[in-house]
């Protein structure tokens, strides 16, 4: 659509506002709310679509109450870029006043599946005068409908909420007034704008790091890491983010120069330059922790598109960020992720190809639905109070998948049948107390191209001796390699015999090593059962562990959720040592320091 009548009423040469250039239609539709204290005090509600933000005027804001009729009125069409514009727009400008990005997300109406589908169903409802779409914003969520009115005024609508179980009739949502990309209030924004300057480029003056533990920066990061999880919950005190399908990253910025790299420390600079190119610009040091993904048009993380970048750079590449893990100084791990994700959120800019990793709060069972329905990976559930565990896989942050997904060690290939080149299926296995474990062949999800390109790795590495203790009977002819390279699959479910039932080739995993390649264990199996109490599957045993909380060791601060932790990962070097030996045991329900018997 025209952005012309939005430019006849903008000095560009006196306002920092964005002119607007040609959007990029790919991702899920965007929404954005700004707080406008202009000539009058109001909210302007954009609704990304066809190329543009669909604009209305607010005067009284949103409300949650369903009983609430809010005018709105149309105005001119605004850039997609403009739902990042927040500062001042100098008096004497059209609009003139202060500007807060007051919520901002993505939006959908029901029963669409492709951002396409979402377009054409939404222009149709805004011909007819009739909105009705859902909003996953940090503040608004759930259904909400934009209706024209047919009084004497032209562009008047009126917004309203729908009842839902985000709906309230005694929350006040605009008492919640701090910005949605910068965290600051009215006041901040107002006192930190400098004439024309991106105000969001440099740390915010409000950002108070005095109290946090100084350090040197940290280097060769190993990453924290998730435990599977195998049904969704909802939990207050626990934040839920959408689970990427692309490659682990790591990153460093010190004094302009940034280092990029995967858990296994493959370098991802040359691979993923626009993106080391972008954080350049990042306002200070700091180590951060997201994923690189490439999606598509309508949004879809394509996973062997992001193996293939930048050779055919298809699609376009996102660095989905969600933690951060030292800044300017101060090592921020020991901070709940809460309050780290707000720190990031802060100071993070809006920069081309970078976007911060938002998440909602205690509905993972509905995250977990939309995520099914979008055909996402899954989600991640994780504690908003942990702590940072470099290098750990913790019960704090778990990943639940919609699919059931498992990377594997190729330890060789068999050959092809019926006229198919290069090879037929991959021989899969895991390693398991340090022996490689056949777990089953995987033939199908491949195309000419990566047969082709996956078999030029597989022939270097080829061998006489198989890598397997105990040579796994295969459908054809085989060819053993060195197991050196991994990949993942999807697949159905587990055989009695440990094999993966109907395995579906995904793509090359280079950024893991293969003797880190296991069967993760699942822990949790239902929704938590209290709010200090978890349930964890061993086998097919579910135990409930109860007073997580509970301090055992005063002096380190240790938990009996540490101490179980501890055990969990010590268990496979430990058990072997007790079985079939007697073992007496001493209980100190109330810490090492208390009762025994």
């Amino acid at each position: 659509m025209s952005l012309t009548k939005y430019r006849k009423k903008r000095k560009f040469e006196a306002t920092p506002e964005p002119q607007g250039g040609e959007s990029d239609p790919t991702g899920p539709l965007t929404f954005v709310i700004q707080k406008h204290e202009a000539t009058r005090l109001h909210y302007d509600f954009r609704l990304e679509l066809d190329g543009v933000l669909k604009s209305w005027a607010v005067p009284k804001g949103p409300s949650l109450n369903p009983h609430d009729r809010r005018l709105a009125v149309m105005v001119e069409d605004h850039p997609i870029d403009y739902a990042n514009f927040e500062g001042i727009i100098p008096k004497g400008n059209y609009g003139g006043g202060t500007v807060m990005v007051w919520d901002a997300g993505v939006y959908t109406p029901y029963d669409a599946t492709t951002r396409e589908e979402s377009e054409k169903i939404l222009k149709e409802q805004l011909n007819k005068g009739h909105l009705t779409f859902i909003l996953l914003g940090k503040k608004l969520k759930g259904e909400f409908a934009l209706i024209k009115t047919h009084n004497a005024e032209e562009n008047a609508w009126i917004l309203i909420k729908k009842g839902d179980e985000y709906a309230s009739e005694k929350k006040d949502i605009l008492k919640e007034d701090k910005s949605a990309l910068s965290n600051r209030s009215m006041t901040e924004i107002k006192n930190q704008a400098e004439d024309k300057k991106e105000v969001w480029y440099s740390k915010p003056n409000s950002l108070d790091l005095s109290t946090i533990h100084k350090a040197t920066m940290p280097h060769d990061v190993s990453p924290m890491l998730a435990t599977v999880a195998d049904e969704p919950f909802d939990k207050k005190d626990w934040i839920f983010e959408i689970k990427y399908d692309g490659y682990r990253a790591i990153t460093e910025i010190e004094s302009g120069k940034v280092k990029i790299y995967s858990r296994n420390k493959i370098s991802y600079n040359q691979k993923f330059s626009p993106v080391v190119q972008s954080l350049q610009k990042f306002p200070g040091n700091a180590v951060l922790d997201g994923e690189m993904v490439v999606i598509d048009e309508i949004g879809h993380p394509r996973f062997q598109w992001l193996q293939d970048y930048p050779s055919n750079k298809q699609g376009q590449l996102i660095y989905y960020i969600f933690d951060i893990l030292y800044l300017d100084g101060h090592d921020l791990t020991a901070l709940p992720l809460i309050k780290r994700k707000e720190i990031l959120q802060q100071i993070l800019p809006p920069l081309p190809h970078i976007k911060y990793s938002g998440h909602i709060e205690k509905s993972g069972k509905a995250m977990f639905e939309q995520a099914q329905n979008l055909g996402l990976e899954g989600i991640m559930a994780k504690d908003a109070n942990s702590k940072y565990l470099e290098g750990e896989r913790s019960i704090h942050w778990l990943k639940i998948k919609t699919q059931k997904r498992q990377e594997f060690v190729i330890a060789g290939y068999t050959s092809g049948k019926g006229g198919r080149k290069y090879f037929g299926a991959l021989i899969a296995g895991v390693y398991k107390n340090n022996k490689l474990t056949y777990i089953g062949h995987v033939g199908g999800g491949f195309d000419n191209h990566n047969l082709k390109k996956i078999f030029e790795k597989l022939e270097k590495l080829e061998t006489k001796n198989c890598p397997f203790e105990d040579t796994p009977e295969t459908n054809a002819p085989v060819t053993w390699i060195k197991p050196k390279l991994v990949a993942e699959a999807q697949f159905s479910n587990w055989t009695t015999d440990g094999q993966m039932r109907h395995p579906v080739f995904i793509g090359m995993r280079e950024d893991k090593d293969a003797k880190d390649v296991v069967i993760e264990e699942t822990y949790f199996s239902k929704d938590p059962v209290s709010e200090d109490s978890e349930e964890i599957k061993i086998g097919k045993k579910t135990l409930t562990l109860t007073h997580l909380s509970k301090i055992f060791f005063p002096e380190e601060k240790y938990t009996k959720g540490d101490l179980v932790e501890y055990y969990t990962k010590i268990s496979p070097i430990l058990l072997p040592y007790l079985k079939d030996r007697p073992e007496s045991l001493l209980r100190y329900p109330n810490g090492i320091e208390g009762q025994s018997f």
